[in-house]
């Protein structure tokens, strides 16, 4: 498979060390970034490896940042992404087989290194069984169209 693999400087460590046990499992991994452990803001990051998956450029992403929720909701933010938070190998197993969530998401202060790899490759090893769970990520994905199309019901908030 195709992974693409991204990080903010929180998880840049985190990262390098996936690159390469990735690799080692015998996939080809293609690094958005962050490329040092320079301060980085992670939508970036999260948007582009989200965006290759929706034009068919990788196969599944890989995101790391602190906690592993900000580049899941960021990556969340691309029409057609599903993105799990996992910490734990039964909770990645789910996210593909159950929710064929294209993205995996970790936080480098909640996990060590030697737990995110088995994750990753639980995660890399599992595949969408359909079924009852088809049904569901459809109603999802139908949600979403409402909304993108409008038909939605859709309340905005803007921060500074």
């Amino acid at each position: 498979m195709r992974i693409g693999l991204g990080s903010d400087h929180n998880a840049f460590d985190m990262k390098e060390s996936l690159k390469s046990y990735i690799q080692e499992l015998g996939h080809e991994v293609v690094d958005y970034g962050c490329h040092s452990c320079s301060e980085v803001d992670y939508p970036e990051v999260a948007f582009e490896v989200g965006e290759g998956i929706i034009q068919n450029k990788l196969d599944r992403g890989i995101l790391c940042c602190g906690t592993g929720i900000g580049v899941a909701i960021a990556a969340g933010k691309v029409p057609g992404i599903r993105a799990a938070l996992c910490h734990d190998t039964y909770s990645a197993e789910r996210a593909q087989k159950s929710n064929n969530a294209q993205v995996l998401t970790m936080g480098s202060k909640v996990i060590g290194i030697e737990l995110a790899k088995q994750v990753v490759k639980t995660y890399l090893e599992s595949h969408f069984s359909g079924g009852n769970s088809g049904r569901k990520v459809q109603q999802i994905t139908d949600k979403e169209q409402e909304f993108l199309k409008g038909d939605g019901v859709h309340h905005e908030k803007t921060y500074k």
